[in-house]
């Protein structure tokens, strides 16, 4: 399939601030700002698969809060099937969130522990859909929980009876109990084991090739982001430092904090981890209320030169690999 010929999601240079009020500062005294995500663009198109990598810190759960609308962008575009989110009224938002829904990190805080599975998964029918019938309901929830693993005798448990990797598939069958387009996982397996996270990575290919979904998945873990990704965005900062399709950034990553990131995966060969060079990134991530000039990434970069503290490099390259770096090659 020519994915090309199917944009669902165009951001344009997406920036998420915030006021933090000064410590001991008069009243009249101007909030600083954290900016958590500064100028992010990325193109999604229909069955394709968008994983979003980056330390902890560096803007990636505020980016997919605000593609969705739980937070506030303050600048840029989130332009969904033509129409610009970031225009639109809570109403307007509302009904858009039918075809845009979310996966949570933590499988558990993110269900209701006084409701059933049953009325977990229901929820967003009743409130789309509030003409369907009690049976019309408990019959798509159902047919849901069979398509997730879930079986229907358990359909009048709660929560807590239930493993971390069954309530993360509870999570899954609500988010795409209305049939949405596009999925935001926003860490979905970084709270599970590691053989749960198997099975819900794979769970989460499987009725992405049946129901013809969209997702982007953000995760730590780079081993899972390269199983599932079709292409890879890297953020540092609150901006992407490189993106493309995942074998090409995998297998010659260009830009030095991709390359540091990429030296910490483990290889399965005993030979080939033992003599491998890990990159050591030095010093702290620096705080995005005092974000360095030119390039975020210059104060932790081993070819850091004084031209990168003078102009913030962009994206260049094409679709299948641009980087944002004075010294790529």
């Amino acid at each position: 399939m020519d994915v090309q010929k199917n944009l669902l999601l165009d951001i344009t240079d997406l920036k998420v601030h915030f006021d933090i009020a000064q410590k001991s500062a008069w009243p009249w005294t101007k909030p600083l700002k954290l900016k958590a995500v500064d100028g992010v663009g990325i193109r999604l198109y229909e069955g394709e698969t968008l994983g979003v990598v980056g330390e902890s810190g560096c803007g990636k759960s505020t980016f997919a809060r605000a593609v969705i609308g739980l937070v506030e962008a303050t600048d840029g575009k989130v332009v969904w099937l033509g129409q610009d989110l970031t225009r639109l009224n809570h109403k307007e938002m509302r009904e858009k969130r039918k075809d845009i829904q979310m996966i949570f990190q933590d499988p558990l805080a993110s269900l209701n522990p006084r409701m059933t599975v049953g009325e977990i998964i229901a929820e967003p029918l009743k409130a789309y859909f509030p003409e369907l019938s009690s049976d019309d309901v408990k019959q798509q929830v159902k047919a849901m929980m069979a398509k997730v693993g879930l079986l229907p005798n358990v359909i009048n448990r709660y929560p807590h009876e239930f493993s971390g990797g069954q309530c993360q598939r509870i999570g899954i069958a609500r988010a795409l109990i209305l049939k949405p387009k596009l999925i935001i996982c926003d860490e979905p397996v970084s709270a599970l084991d590691v053989s749960i996270q198997a099975q819900v990575v794979n769970l989460l290919k499987s009725l992405q090739k049946e129901m013809g979904l969209s997702l982007i998945f953000i995760a730590h873990d780079l081993s899972v982001v390269k199983h599932i990704s079709d292409r890879v965005m890297v953020m540092y900062l609150g901006n992407a430092v490189e993106m493309g399709e995942a074998d090409a950034l995998f297998t010659e990553p260009k830009h030095p904090y991709t390359k540091a990131l990429m030296s910490a995966v483990p290889i399965p060969d005993p030979e080939l981890e033992r003599n491998k060079e890990i990159q050591l990134l030095e010093g702290d991530l620096p705080s995005p209320m005092n974000p360095p000039s030119g390039c975020v990434f210059r104060t932790r970069c081993p070819v850091a030169t004084a031209a990168c503290a003078e102009k913030k490099p962009q994206l260049e390259g094409t679709d299948i690999h641009a980087v944002s770096c004075l010294h790529a090659h």
